[in-house]
């Protein structure tokens, strides 16, 4: 392990700065768009109001979260939509700079110097970041609650942990998956204040819409989401494995078949990774770097941008780059290359639509969780 001799506060600094730049790079951009911030705060001020959320007449921009997110995003709606888009802004620079130091504090030792680490993940991805500020987006948001979830964990705050992945699961409906992992974990104390998180969520919007509405609510939530997957499958900006498949041999029968299998594989794969945790210092850093690379991949809904919450696993790739074999080692690179690189701005409009049109990305994703995989199958992380 390397003793790092760069102090905190450099090292704070560092992102601090970085991030900054990638802000100033998009704000011209950013003060005009942040079109899913719109929708969240058109959400809140509907729950302000005790109005229906989902709507077909919002067409490509539904609010497609679930109905508590609204109602604890009600103070959003005190102020002016321009307003709120300078607030969201900067939270979401300040999120991202915490996303890189939390991801830093859960490896489980640091094989690299802190600047490698910082810059070569800011490298890879830094156009999920930049997408997120454009969009105005709540990934940061996630994965950060995520990561402190499993910073928790490694401080064996059970409580804290169970907690916070309950909020998460309010913030982005897809955190549910860490719920699996701790039953699988086996400790009380997080599976019970998650479970109890949970609850809570489904009963918060109770208190504005009443019991029949808040029931009402989460059917019209189900009802919007499972309609709108279909259409999105085709999209050359979804990274889903059944987009990859959709776009491969075409929607249907399949594409179903294939998604299916393919999405079971990686499950088992996660499924191994978490039993075969012995002997390996604070596993759960790995595990919940792992799901959350496999959420975009699973959601039928992935976009690209979404792979942002992937920040802590191309930490662990890099971190522990040298302890790869050759050939695996070379692939991951390639890989980190691919995902880093593929900005419009570079390839251009043609190159990048057909990177993106043939699930390229989703392909070196598959590649992360493979390196994941790797690390553990060795006993490493």
């Amino acid at each position: 392990m390397i003793r790092d001799s760069v102090r905190p506060r450099v090292v704070t600094l560092l992102v601090v700065c970085a991030t900054l730049l990638l802000a100033l790079l998009f704000v011209s951009k950013v003060s005009r768009k942040m079109p899913d911030l719109a929708v969240y705060w058109t959400a809140a001020t509907r729950a302000r109001a005790a109005e229906p959320l989902y709507r077909v007449e919002d067409g490509h921009y539904q609010f497609k979260y679930l109905p508590a997110f609204a109602v604890l995003a009600i103070p959003l709606s005190a102020v002016t939509l321009e307003s709120a888009k300078v607030i969201w802004f900067v939270t979401s620079v300040a999120l991202l700079a915490a996303l890189i130091l939390l991801s830093l504090r859960i490896l489980p030792e640091r094989r690299r110097p802190t600047w490698l680490l910082v810059v070569v993940t800011l490298v890879v991805m830094v156009k999920f970041y930049g997408h997120e500020l454009v969009l105005g987006q709540m990934n940061a948001l996630f994965a950060v609650i995520v990561a402190a979830a499993v910073l928790a964990l490694r401080r064996r705050n059970e409580w804290v942990a169970g907690s916070l992945l309950a909020l998460a699961i309010v913030v982005k409906p897809y955190a549910i998956i860490f719920l699996p992992w701790l039953l699988l974990r086996g400790q009380r104390v997080s599976i019970g204040t998650a479970a109890a998180g949970t609850i809570l969520a489904i009963a918060i919007p109770a208190v504005v819409y009443g019991v029949a509405g808040d029931i009402e609510l989460h059917r019209n939530w189900w009802a919007t989401v499972s309609s709108s997957t279909a259409p999105n499958l085709t999209n050359s900006d979804n990274v889903s494995i059944a987009a990859m498949w959709a776009k491969w041999i075409g929607a249907g029968g399949l594409a179903t078949t294939l998604t299916a299998v393919t999405s079971t594989l990686i499950l088992t794969l996660a499924l191994l990774v978490c039993l075969n945790r012995s002997r390996v210092t604070f596993p759960e850093g790995l595990e919940a770097a792992l799901l959350l690379t496999m959420i975009p991949l699973l959601s039928p809904q992935g976009w690209d941008y979404v792979f942002l919450v992937s920040t802590p696993a191309i930490m662990f790739l890099v971190n522990y780059d040298d302890l790869h074999s050759r050939r695996s080692q070379l692939v991951i690179r390639i890989a980190l290359a691919a995902i880093g690189l593929s900005l419009y701005d570079i390839m251009g409009r043609a190159a990048y639509g057909r990177f993106m049109s043939l699930s390229i990305i989703t392909l070196c994703y598959l590649v992360v969780v493979g390196g994941l995989w790797g690390l553990r199958r060795r006993r490493i992380a």
